[in-house]
């Protein structure tokens, strides 16, 4: 049996010159489920997703999945794309084999608490404030300096990686610390400056966009309390989870997030194509 990509509409090419394409996965021109590859716009065009994948009940088990991935690839090739990224729910174990068996590579996974609306009492010595303008101008190009560096340690080009996080802080402080429904803190101890944290507080969760510990004050827990003040603000805001999103091997927060009660709710994976 053969297993084919048969494309259910035109490439769809949109104003900011992302592109987009469903395609039906067929056996023997029989239709067993869907796929739809897409590129965004904060991306690259050089970096595609793949989406949606779907394999009917009845079809599955019989490497299906795998020959529509290798399909999509090339597809994607054609298109220029020299990455592809995926996110895989935690609970859809078939979903993850294949992606590893096809030489996925961990990139980040993305992670959820949920709140019991009592706000978190910070230990005894630690104050946040408001983060000021003074302040603010430094810790963007910080925050744009780690991101970039972050992509080009998954194989991303580095102009490509600064592009990223510049259209990422163009989009999440489109105003600076005016910006609506965004809180950036700096959390003091015994009146010292210890950490910043960026929280977002976004219709369905509060997501935190940032979390960092000042160097030379690491390993004191003040990483647990700037996550205490992240829990803090979203319940006042009457958010009722946080998340966030973790890069793979950063296991130090890994750990910490894990014991605060944080859950892997997806995991997201890229793959070169060469």
């Amino acid at each position: 049996m053969t297993t084919t990509l048969r494309p259910t509409e035109p490439l769809q090419h949109a104003a900011d010159g992302t592109r987009s394409r469903h395609y039906q996965v067929c056996v023997n021109s029989r239709p067993v489920g869907g796929i739809r590859l897409i590129t965004r716009a904060e991306h690259g065009s050089s970096v595609a997703r793949i989406e949606e994948l779907r394999i009917d009940e009845p079809d599955r088990r019989g490497g299906r999945g795998t020959v529509a991935v290798l399909a999509a690839e090339e597809v994607l090739r054609g298109w220029g794309c020299r990455r592809i990224e995926v996110s895989v729910p935690d609970d859809a174990g078939a979903a993850l084999r294949l992606a590893t068996a096809l030489g996925y590579v961990p990139l980040s996974r993305h992670m959820t608490k949920r709140l019991d609306g009592t706000p978190p009492e910070l230990p005894a010595g630690s104050a946040a404030r408001r983060m000021t303008e003074a302040e603010y101008g430094a810790w963007r190009d910080h925050e744009r300096e780690e991101f970039a560096r972050s992509l080009v340690g998954t194989g991303i080009p580095a102009t490509e990686a600064y592009a990223r996080a510049d259209g990422g802080l163009a989009k999440y402080l489109a105003d600076g610390l005016a910006t609506e429904n965004t809180l950036i803190s700096v959390l003091e101890h015994e009146g010292t400056r210890v950490g910043v944290l960026w929280l977002g507080l976004w219709p369905e969760t509060a997501y935190v966009l940032e979390v960092e510990a000042e160097a030379e004050h690491r390993g004191r827990g003040h990483g647990r309390t700037l996550m205490l003040l992240a829990e803090e603000q979203a319940a006042t805001g009457g958010r009722d989870r946080v998340s966030l999103n973790v890069f793979a091997g950063n296991t130090p927060a890994e750990r910490l997030y894990e014991s605060l009660g944080y859950r892997t709710t997806a995991h997201h994976f890229y793959k070169q194509l060469l």
